[in-house]
């Protein structure tokens, strides 16, 4: 969590400082006025990238040739991220140069709730492989581990079926692919499992017409079930080779809710499926806060629209009840009148003021 937060130079921020709540912190103003920009600068310290661009010099502001994010944890621990045009990126976690942005991710667990995040159901398995995946870091010890020696393999077996390579010098990498694969998939059900209950108990709360629905999830492997993995590579070999690459394995896993055996896109609407998305995250941040102790930032991006101000208000009273700090923007000014626990900050042309309770 961060208690202290100032930004310089940042797209249509010139400079502002923050002291945010622990809970809920509303940012209000209107479309342009610098909002989405200060999550952004949240996002950008805790992962080191951005989630509006892929081009870090779109973020320094015009005629500037550097930007900076400057925060402190609850835990006093200063965080410092400047972008510079010439020198590129440099991020300084407790007031030393940073090694690996893991050590970023395990300061400041963050999980982002877009303005378009019903693309959930739109985008391809690699984006449900990565929130689940984002949980895993978070209480696995051993996930990050298991999944970079996975990549790490994928990849020299990829570069041997691309060099056209004997089958036997491509199957030398096949046993240890399997055996860190094997392990991923169990820590994914283990985590889609705890998932799903956490899921049961939060969405009926964010979605009353939903109450008494059931929900069940599926995982696919990346591989064919009545087979291992070690014994799915083996018997893909000359497919592998006509493709130029492993299709089979972890990588190709993906998974899915259903709302009474159907698939949710077919029956919700936007802001149902946002508030799927929300209950989602937050099952997630529960399940950190409970097997890791640790908070997580959640910052939800115009939480107006798709939803009406009565699912706001359930979005918020769930939000209050959580060891969360939350990070939510609005265009709609009333909200401040929603939740008496937050602290409300007015953006208006990249300048910031308030700062009080809602």
């Amino acid at each position: 969590m961060l208690n202290q937060l100032s930004i310089t130079n940042l797209r249509n921020i010139t400079e502002i400082s923050i002291e945010p709540t622990p809970a809920i912190n509303l940012i209000l103003g209107n479309n342009g006025s610098g909002k989405t920009s200060l999550l952004e600068a949240i996002h950008l310290l805790a992962l080191g990238r951005s989630f509006r661009t892929r081009t870090l010099k779109t973020i320094v502001q015009m005629e500037k040739q550097q930007c900076q994010v400057i925060a402190k944890t609850t835990t006093n621990i200063p965080i410092g991220l400047q972008f510079d045009l010439a020198t590129g990126l440099q991020i300084r976690l407790n007031n030393s140069p940073l090694k690996r942005l893991s050590e970023l991710a395990i300061q400041l667990p963050l999980q982002l709730i877009p303005a378009n995040c019903h693309q959930f159901f739109e985008q391809g398995p690699r984006y449900r492989r990565q929130l689940l995946d984002w949980g895993l870091f978070h209480v696995e010890p051993s996930f990050n581990f298991q999944w970079q020696s996975y990549r790490k393999v994928l990849q020299q077996r990829n570069s041997a079926i691309r060099q056209h390579k004997k089958t036997t010098e491509i199957q030398l990498w096949d046993a240890h692919l399997a055996s860190h694969g094997e392990q991923i998939t169990a820590f994914r059900k283990a985590q889609l499992n705890r998932l799903l209950e956490q899921f049961n108990d939060i969405f009926p709360r964010l979605c009353p017409e939903f109450s008494h629905a059931s929900f069940s999830v599926k995982y696919r492997t990346g591989w064919a079930k009545e087979h291992s993995l070690e014994q799915s590579l083996q018997l893909a070999i000359d497919r592998d080779k006509q493709l130029g690459y492993t299709r089979s394995g972890s990588h190709a896993a993906d998974w899915a809710f259903s709302i009474n055996n159907v698939d949710p896109a077919h029956i919700f609407s936007r802001g149902q499926q946002k508030l799927f998305f929300l209950a989602l995250c937050i099952a997630q941040a529960k399940i950190t806060e409970h097997l890791n102790h640790e908070s997580s930032i959640l910052l939800l991006d115009d939480i107006s629209s798709e939803l009406d101000p009565e699912h706001q208000q359930y979005a918020l009273d769930e939000l209050d009840s959580l060891q969360v700090q939350s990070f939510i923007s609005s265009t709609d000014l009333s909200l401040s009148d929603f939740s008496k626990k937050a602290k409300v900050f007015h953006v208006k042309q990249g300048e910031i003021s308030g700062g009080g309770d809602g």
